[in-house]
């Protein structure tokens, strides 16, 4: 006996939905690695420059440049006067939007799964 069309209509649409909320998921959590990964950078960065760690160091010259490259428009918001508390102010607030904007695009992404 054969499956009626119905029957495998259903099964074909249940799978796609089913791939598809796959594939939503693994997009947000790709977009929520990706945000927790610039956020980890800036606040490294953070702590390079609160510790005076040796900025002749390699590590501490990639995450440098690499945070002030990802805190873009952020890196002279506010100007308070100690270098310290400038960049942790400053790059402070760009990790505090890439955190929220990662966190709305994961909620959006996760939404429009079926």
């Amino acid at each position: 006996m054969t499956e009626r069309p119905d029957t495998t209509r259903a099964a074909h649409r249940k799978a796609g939905v089913s791939l598809r909320r796959k594939v939503t998921g693994y997009v947000a959590t790709a977009v929520s690695l990706i945000t927790t990964l610039v956020v980890a950078v800036l606040a490294i960065h953070i702590v390079f420059v609160a510790f005076e760690a040796n900025t002749g160091n390699p590590i501490v010259d990639w995450f440098g440049d690499a945070a002030r490259t990802l805190a873009w428009e952020f890196v002279d918001v506010f100007r308070p006067g100690d270098p310290k508390m400038d960049v942790a102010v400053n790059y402070g607030l760009a990790a505090l939007v890439y955190l929220v904007a990662g966190r709305i695009a994961v909620a959006l992404v996760r939404r429009a799964a079926p």
